[in-house]
């Protein structure tokens, strides 16, 4: 199954496999997506669907050097040349939208202030890349620091925020995206309003389940009011506990957001399952059961090879699988999982800024 067509709102896509979204930090000046960036995502354009890395929707919303935005024209043209580049090759493309909430730094933020967030709590030990030196992604060396202590949103605020994500996510068609995918997993912005420990609010978006999903839904409404919901996925990891999001109910909580997202009518719904060494493993009866809570299109992503992909799909709970490192060293990837090729290994020194090396310099191997 994983290498027959698929179709994923409007668009027919010809193999189930997806590269996720990859942070690479190699944009330019002004968090504009490069020609390097462009050629980079063509050579994976075999790919039924590619997502976009994170991409910032505000100077608020990022945590990151080096990292792009969509919320300038001059990222608009940027991420244009990206998309027409991919156009030009066959393949589709969803810009990731993405606020890191209180992952980032005061340096990042707009006059130096402080992160937001739902809450003003800060996780030990979670750690943003920044550019104390300005340098660039070419020349630089870049910092691994504590994030900086946040301060909570107000209600008035937040609605702003939507807004941000509204614009971000016109901005994206108009840059010739296919659609947008709304980052709500790994301990970024909406994440951090959804899991227990990381919303402490007592106001209309923090306390009980459904304040905390309120601003999951308000984002994906107005979001799909603005661009259609056929082309708006959401990405949700239920068992992860990065960036110090943690949630007390885990399953009860995102059954309860996958509702949420079905009364939408969300395209797709992009579970990133945990990728580490020991990680939990995510329970079937607990895929099941979101089937069971949201109708659209389901993607899964997590250390998945071609043949734990073809399982995922014949059981039925999967519609789609991201495939992520191993399409940072495998532009053919889908080729090589066909034709049951070998694949390179990941360089991970080369993961995060610098040029072409490890970036663009894979060999192919058809």
């Amino acid at each position: 199954m994983l290498f027959t067509p698929y179709r994923l709102g409007a668009l027919e896509i010809p193999n189930r496999i997806v590269m996720p979204p990859m942070t690479r930090s190699r944009a330019g000046h002004g968090d504009v997506a490069t020609p390097l960036m462009s050629e980079y995502y063509a050579q994976r354009a075999s790919a039924g669907l590619i997502l976009s890395e994170g991409t910032q929707i505000s100077r608020q919303g990022q945590g990151y050097a080096w990292t792009p935005g969509i919320y300038t024209p001059e990222q608009v043209a940027g991420w244009r040349t990206v998309t027409d580049a991919v156009h030009a090759k066959g393949g589709r493309m969803f810009a990731q939208l993405w606020h890191v909430g209180r992952v980032s730094h005061n340096t990042l933020q707009p006059d130096g202030g402080a992160p937001v967030s739902s809450s003003p709590l800060v996780a030990e030990g979670v750690k943003v890349f920044i550019d104390p030196d300005g340098r660039g992604p070419e020349g630089g060396i870049g910092e691994m620091v504590q994030h900086s202590k946040p301060r909570a949103l107000s209600e008035a605020e937040i609605a702003y925020v939507v807004q941000d994500f509204v614009n971000a996510a016109r901005n994206a068609i108009d840059a010739g995206f296919d659609g947008v995918e709304l980052h709500g997993a790994n301990g970024y912005l909406i994440n951090q309003f959804i899991d227990s420990q990381a919303n402490t609010r007592v106001d209309g978006y923090g306390g009980s389940l459904s304040r905390r999903l309120r601003f999951l839904r308000e984002v994906a409404e107005a979001v799909s009011v603005a661009i259609g919901e056929d082309r708006v996925g959401v990405r949700l990891a239920p068992l992860t506990t990065l960036q110090g999001a943690v949630d007390d109910t885990p399953q009860a909580t995102y059954l309860a957001a996958a509702k949420v997202l079905d009364d939408v009518g969300a395209a797709y719904i992009h579970i990133a399952e945990a990728d580490w060494d020991d990680a939990p493993q995510m329970p079937a009866a607990f895929k099941e059961a979101l089937r069971l809570m949201y109708r659209g299109t389901m993607i899964y992503s997590g250390k998945y090879t071609a043949e734990r992909a073809e399982q995922a799909l014949q059981n039925g709970w999967a519609d789609l699988i991201g495939f992520g490192r191993p399409f940072v060293a495998n532009p053919d990837l889908p080729a090589r999982l066909q034709l049951g090729l070998g694949l390179n290994q990941l360089d991970a020194s080369t993961l995060f800024g610098g040029g072409a090396a490890g970036y663009t310099d894979y060999a192919r191997a058809v």
